[in-house]
Parts: structure tokens; C-alpha cells; sequence
């Protein structure tokens, strides 16, 4: 763990509070304890879907072109005009510089990890950077952005908080999964719901959503009053892990909002090819169901591994041009067009981000490029979002920001600000040790509409 940060300091009005809680029992603690969870912020977006592109996505070959640049640095595709003027896309990104304003673009991203895949994911899924340590999950991880917002603002509906899909990205072929994705010390009973099937495929469903042959609701409901008779004995105890992933179980069996949000054929076929006939835009397009069901937070990981799709050491302009530019170009237009015709983009926050940048300098690897930390793009739309605005920027080559440096702490603490989460939230694990949320992080007020 990073480190345990001071709580704040007791003011005069919570001395006050002690002294009238004293008389009912309550420790000074319990009273500071209360008042830091009910801390909340006028909300922006009441919903918050990640698409992150996992390897780490080419800046200079998307967001952030440089045609004046040598031949080595600025790489294969001409630059064209966004829908804002004076910016520029990539070639291959025609529609979505279309939606440039409805968008933030941050160009001046950066932080500590250039090597490990998951170290950098951790930073900049969470914000907090502890430099090149790698390695898979951990229980003792600060928790993603899902599950703090399932914990300060939990659904109205019967629906998982955040859910996580397609993939639970291995960091690396058979490796371990990747951190950044779960409770970590919040608790595994804040963990995302992971849906793990293609949303592309023509049999495409939740059977585990699906009472089996023998078993109807009702039946299903007696079962359950049996085990909570069974446990009365142990009502004064504290609900365990198992106990409130039992009741999380049964929710989600009886939730008519959860079946009804994974049926895609529900959705007209035009709007379906328009998403992209692929694993991730259909995930795309299922995240925005969910969404509009009840979820808070959709991470959507683009990638298997770490090094299945963004991360082009190899054959960087081939891999971009032939598949993974067309499929983000489509889903995140289509996304961002699909929620302002149901009115819906103002209060949902689309976050479009990778764990880095690559290098500016084309690699001998059949014009690959490799990792780059110091500098990289971010795309943001909706939910509080400034639209048609360009922040930050970076120096010729795309090498260093030279103008407004963000860190993913700052990104992050923006994300919480926009949910209605004050990023210096201080929760408590499972120690009851207190922890602030995102203690390093500054809201970009500059991006904030």
C-alpha cells in the first residue's frame, strides 16, 4: 500500500458534535467516521463509462499528430480537421473528430511507469503512482473508481454498482490480472460485476441471469428465507463477504432490469453495425444499456492482455490503420452521438484513456513504436465535461508536455469531482485504517463545464 495519509483535522463544530454524541455513545471517531462518509459534492454525471485501451495507445498517431515533425517522428498518417477548428485528428479517426465538440482533449498526460504494463494501469486507472512495481491484483490495492462510486453512491435500481467487460486483462499472456479494476481494501464485496462474454457473438446472453428448470422465484424466495432463518443466530455478528455477496446473488437473480439491459437484440440492427460488428464496440454499446439501467461506472478493457491490441512495439501503422483505429473510431462516435439523441450525454461522463503514450521516435520493428510515459492523450466527453476544449499540450515531437501538465491523479480526482465524490474522500479498509480516495490529485477546474 502507498502510504496510510493523515485524516483531517477536528474542527470546533465537530468537538461540538462529540460532546452531543457522547450522550447517545458515539467515540469521536464514530462521529468523524459518519460525517467524512456523507461528504458529497453537487453531482455532474450520475453515470461514468471508462473505454480504456489497454497496451497503450499511439498519441502522435491519433489525438496529438505533428505533420511538421521528421519523417521518423510523425509517422505514416496525414492529420485532418475536427469539428473544432485549429484541431486535428489522425486520418483515421473521421468520424470521431467529427465529435470533437462535444469533447476535452488532454495532450499533456503523464507520469512515473515506463515499463510495467500493470504498474501504469494501477496509476491510471486509480491515480496512484508507485513508480515501476508491477505484478498482478491486490487485496491491499486502492480501489477503482467503480467501486468507490458503488460505495458513496450506490444504484437506484437493482443493478450492479460498476460492472467490468469484456475481458479481465491479464497483464500479459497467462499472467496474473491486472490492478486497477477492483475494490482492492474496500473489500471484494465491491468488486465489479464481470461480464465476460462477446456481445458480438449471435448467442449472446447471461444464462447465470436465468433460473434453471426446477427452480422458479418463488422457490428461489423460499430458499433464501431458509438461510436467513438459519443465520438469525448470527445476526449480532457483522455481515461477512459471503453474506452480502449472497444478497448481491439474489438480487441480481430477481432483477428484471439487469436481464432486460444485456438483451442487444432489443436494439435496432442499423445502430448495431453502427456501433462495430466486434467484441468491443457491441461492449460498448452494452455498457451504454447498462448505464441507462441503473450501473454508475462501465469499464470497458480493450484487451485480453496487456499485449494483444495498443501495444504496438511492432507494426504500429499497420495494426492501427487495418483494425484498431476503424473499431474506435466507430463505437466512440456512434457512443457519443447515441447519448445526445437520448439526451443523455450532459449527465453520463465518457472517459476515452490508456495506460501511456508510445515513444516518438519509430522503432526498426516494422515501424513500431514503444512505451512512452512522459507524455500522452486523453479524451472526455459528457458528465460535467467542457465541450469543443483542447487542455494542455505537448512540445514538437510529442515528447514532453510543454503546456498545462496533467498526472492521472488529477485526471482521476476530475472523474470523482464530475460523480459527485469528493476526491479527498477518506474511507476506511478493512482494518478500519482511514485512507483518502485520491490523495494527490487536483480536479481540473479548467475542464469543467
Amino acid at each position: 500500500m502507498d502510504r496510510v495519509c493523515p485524516g483531517p483535522r477536528v474542527t470546533r463544530r465537530q468537538m461540538l458534535q462529540v460532546g452531543l454524541a457522547s450522550y447517545v455513545g458515539l467515540s469521536l471517531p464514530q462521529v468523524l467516521r459518519a460525517e467524512q462518509q456523507r461528504r458529497t459534492l453537487p453531482a455532474r454525471a450520475d453515470a461514468c463509462l471508462i473505454i480504456f485501451l489497454n497496451g497503450g495507445p499511439s498519441h502522435l498517431d491519433m489525438w496529438d499528430p505533428k505533420p511538421l515533425a521528421p519523417a521518423e517522428i510523425r509517422g505514416e498518417f496525414r492529420p485532418i480537421p475536427t469539428s473544432v477548428p485549429g484541431v486535428h485528428f489522425s486520418e483515421h479517426l473521421p468520424k470521431l473528430a467529427r465529435q470533437m465538440h462535444r469533447c476535452t482533449l488532454i495532450r499533456s498526460m503523464h507520469h512515473s511507469v515506463n515499463n510495467a504494463h500493470a504498474a501504469a494501469v494501477y496509476c491510471a486507472l486509480t491515480g496512484h503512482d508507485r513508480g515501476e512495481i508491477g505484478g498482478g491484483a491486490r487485496p491491499d490495492d486502492h480501489p477503482c473508481i467503480g467501486a468507490v462510486a458503488g460505495r458513496q453512491r450506490p444504484p437506484q435500481t437493482a443493478m450492479p454498482a460498476h460492472v467490468l467487460l469484456p475481458f479481465i486483462t491479464k497483464e500479459g499472456a497467462g499472467g496474473p490480472p491486472q490492478p486497477g479494476f477492483f475494490a482492492g481494501w474496500l473489500g471484494k464485496h465491491y468488486d465489479p460485476f464481470v461480464i465476460l462474454k462477446d456481445p458480438n457473438a449471435p448467442d449472446f446472453g447471461l444464462p447465470e441471469l436465468t433460473f434453471g428448470p426446477d427452480i422458479t422465484p418463488q422457490r428461489l424466495d423460499q430458499r433464501r428465507r431458509l438461510i436467513d432463518q438459519l443465520l438469525q443466530g448470527q445476526s449480532r455478528l457483522a455481515p461477512t463477504d459471503l453474506d452480502t455477496a449472497r444478497l448481491r446473488a439474489y438480487e441480481l437473480l430477481t432483477s428484471p432490469a439487469l436481464r432486460e439491459a444485456v438483451r442487444l437484440d432489443r436494439e435496432p440492427v442499423k445502430l448495431r453495425d453502427a456501433y462495430g460488428r466486434n467484441i468491443y464496440g457491441q461492449s460498448i454499446l452494452l455498457a451504454r444499456r447498462l448505464l441507462e439501467a441503473g450501473t454508475r461506472v462501465v469499464c470497458m478493457s480493450w484487451a485480453p492482455d496487456a499485449n494483444a491490441t495498443w501495444d504496438t512495439h511492432g507494426s504500429n501503422f499497420v495494426k492501427l490503420k487495418r483494425e484498431l483505429l476503424p473499431q474506435l473510431d466507430a463505437a466512440v462516435s456512434t457512443l457519443l452521438e447515441d447519448l445526445a439523441a437520448r439526451g443523455r450525454l450532459e449527465r453520463t461522463l465518457v472517459a476515452v484513456l490508456g495506460d501511456f503514450g508510445r515513444t516518438p521516435r519509430i522503432n526498426g520493428n516494422n515501424a513500431g513504436r514503444d512505451h512512452w510515459n512522459f507524455c500522452y492523450s486523453v479524451l472526455l466527453a459528457g458528465g460535467g465535461i467542457r465541450a469543443g476544449y483542447v487542455h494542455g499540450a505537448s512540445d514538437k515531437i510529442g515528447a514532453r508536455p510543454s503546456l498545462h501538465p496533467v498526472t492521472p491523479a488529477d485526471l482521476i480526482a476530475t472523474i470523482y469531482t464530475c460523480l459527485g465524490i469528493p476526491p479527498d474522500l477518506e474511507l476506511y479498509d478493512r482494518l478500519q485504517r482511514p485512507l483518502v480516495v485520491c490523495p494527490w490529485g487536483n480536479p481540473i477546474s479548467a475542464i469543467l463545464s
